[in-house]
C-alpha cells in the first residue's frame, strides 16, 4: 500500500489543484494530510475516492484522509494537551482504518515532552494492530516507542524562512515492513510529502524446542529412506 503524508500549510500552501495534481500524479492508496481547511472539502470534485476531514476546534485547520479505497468514518483520538493557559487547544489524531492497516494521522504538538506524550497515547491505541502513525511530529530527536520502528526518510522534511531544516514528517510503524521510504518536492507548502511503500510484516512462527526436534528427525528419517 502507497502512503503520502503532506503537510499542506493551511491557506497559504497547498491548494486542491496541488493536492489533485499530486494524486493524480503519484495514485497513492492513501494521502494523509494535515492542516488542511475547508477549501480542500471539494477534492472529490477532482480526484475520485473517499475523504474525511477533522477540524480542530478554534481553528482554521485540520486533518483529513483520502484514499482510493472505501473506508469507515475515522476514529476521533484526543491527544494530550498542555495545562497552560494560552497555548493551542487540545490536538487529536484521525484514526482511519484502510483494509488490513489502520494509519493514525498526527500533527503533534511544538513541546518536545508534550509531543513525545502524544505520540505514547497514540501508539497505545494502536497497538496489536498492523499499524502506522504518520504525520507532522515536530520533533527534534528521535522518537522512540517500544514496539515501533521508525520507517520514514531519513532527509529533512521542513523548511521555514531562516530556520534550520528538520525531518518533522515521520513514519513509526507496529507489525508493517516498509519496502521504500522517501520524499518528494515540496511544492507551494514548506514541508516535503513523504512517500511510504508499507505492507503487512509477515509473522515468525516460533516453535517448541521439542518441535523443531521432531521436525528434523523426520527429515533425518526420509534422507535414509
Amino acid at each position: 500500500m502507497r502512503v503520502i503524508s503532506w503537510n499542506l500549510l493551511r491557506l497559504e500552501g497547498a491548494a486542491v489543484d496541488d493536492v489533485a495534481a499530486l494524486l493524480e500524479r503519484e495514485r497513492p492508496d492513501v494521502l494523509l494530510m494535515q492542516e488542511v481547511t475547508q477549501h480542500m472539502d471539494v477534492l472529490l470534485h477532482r480526484v475520485p475516492g473517499h475523504y474525511h476531514r477533522l477540524p480542530w476546534p478554534g481553528r482554521i485547520h485540520g486533518l483529513a484522509v483520502w484514499s482510493r479505497h472505501n473506508f469507515a468514518t475515522p476514529h476521533i483520538l484526543p491527544l494530550p494537551a498542555s495545562p497552560l493557559p494560552g497555548r493551542l487547544p487540545q490536538r487529536r489524531s484521525q484514526i482511519v482504518q484502510v483494509g488490513d492497516i489502520t494509519f493514525a494521522n498526527v500533527h503533534l504538538s511544538h513541546g518536545q515532552l508534550l509531543n513525545r506524550r502524544q505520540l505514547m497515547r497514540v501508539a497505545g491505541a494502536l497497538r496489536g494492530r498492523p499499524s502506522a502513525i504518520i504525520g507532522d511530529y515536530n520533533a527534534v530527536g528521535p522518537s522512540l516507542i517500544p514496539g515501533f520502528a521508525d520507517v520514514g526518510p531519513r532527509e529533512a522534511t521542513h523548511f521555514g524562512g531562516d530556520v534550520v531544516p528538520f525531518r518533522l514528517d515521520r513514519c513509526l510503524a507496529h507489525g508493517l515492513a516498509c519496502s521504500f521510504a522517501g520524499t518528494l518536492e515540496f511544492g507551494p507548502s514548506d514541508h516535503k510529502p513523504i512517500v511510504l511503500d508499507l505492507q503487512i510484516a509477515e509473522a515468525r512462527v516460533r516453535r517448541h524446542p521439542l518441535q523443531r526436534a521432531r521436525r528434523r528427525l523426520v527429515k533425518i528419517r526420509a534422507a535414509f529412506r
